[in-house]
């Protein structure tokens, strides 16, 4: 990887604002974008333009994790996203969002850095190859998880599993850790508002927090109208950034979005809101060799 795309500012320095991650899908279902780049090629030109927007790291999935989404094949698999990450990762940071190690190990020989896991179970994936791991709370698969989810107070439970397999994590030896509360996986419309709610009790656990609200049907179910009409995900542009801005004011540490320019002027504004508070957005270099940021 090239010093440009490794270093996003100096070590420890004062960053403007937390991290934006943008979304590469190269499936035919995902929820949003599902089909939008259905080659290599067409892929990594909407990466370069993701990185253009500003993205800090790119995150390059090969199989939808939406409810109801089928299992791929890991051949397919990696037939999908191991071309795109090769011609990404000289320009930017690159995530691979799967749950299968052998996925997960070759996308890393292929230039990624950083295993993005619905399911919180590739940490040792992670340590073996000396890259960062964000762990995503989830209940269930993509096939059960939306079957009336239930807790008896969500904020703690997901609090509680995520320090879990953070904990296993850094015992294993992982020193680049994210954690996420995965909004949308296994969560009614109030799980998620209560999750966003209260994300300063992630926050306060000391591990840098990673929130993907970004177009995602809780968004749509609240911004319907009057009839029930319900916006198509490439309408919910307000409800994306109103919930990522909450989620950076709270003190996530990165967003992982669609809409990358939007949300990179709004995780800006949120920045140097922070800094007038005499706060600031403290950015340090980890072991692993990038940037880290801390509210």
């Amino acid at each position: 990887m090239s010093d440009e795309a490794n270093s996003i500012v100096e070590p420890g320095s004062m960053a403007d604002r937390a991290l934006v991650m943008g979304i590469v899908n190269v499936t035919p279902d995902s929820f949003s974008d599902g089909g939008a780049w259905p080659d290599a090629a067409s892929a990594v030109q909407h990466g370069l333009d993701l990185v253009a927007q500003g993205a800090d790291i790119v995150d390059v999935g090969g199989e939808s994790s939406r409810p109801g989404a089928v299992v791929v094949p890991v051949d397919e698999e990696l037939r999908r996203v191991l071309p795109v990450i090769e011609a990404l990762s000289p320009h930017v940071r690159v995530s691979v969002d799967t749950v299968k190690p052998e996925v997960a190990e070759a996308a890393v020989a292929a230039g990624a850095t950083l295993i993005n896991d619905v399911s919180a179970s590739l940490w040792q994936v992670a340590s073996a190859c000396g890259v960062g791991w964000v762990a995503m709370h989830r209940r269930g698969t993509p096939t059960t998880m939306q079957d009336d989810p239930r807790y008896d107070d969500v904020v703690t439970e997901v609090r509680d599993t995520l320090l879990e397999r953070a904990a296993r994590a850094a015992e294993a030896g992982v020193s680049d850790i994210w954690i996420d509360p995965g909004i949308g996986f296994g969560k009614t419309v109030q799980h998620n508002l209560s999750l966003l709610a209260h994300l300063d009790v992630l926050v306060e656990t000391g591990f840098p927090v990673l929130v993907g609200t970004s177009r995602k049907a809780f968004l749509g179910t609240l911004a319907a109208s009057e009839d029930g009409t319900v916006p198509p995900p490439t309408e919910r542009l307000a409800g994306s950034l109103a919930t990522a801005t909450l989620a950076l004011h709270l003190g996530a540490g990165m967003v992982r979005v669609h809409d990358v320019a939007a949300t990179v002027q709004a995780a800006r504004l949120v920045g140097r809101t922070v800094q007038q508070a005499g706060e600031g957005v403290q950015v340090g270099r980890n072991s692993s060799g990038h940037d880290e940021v801390q509210a």
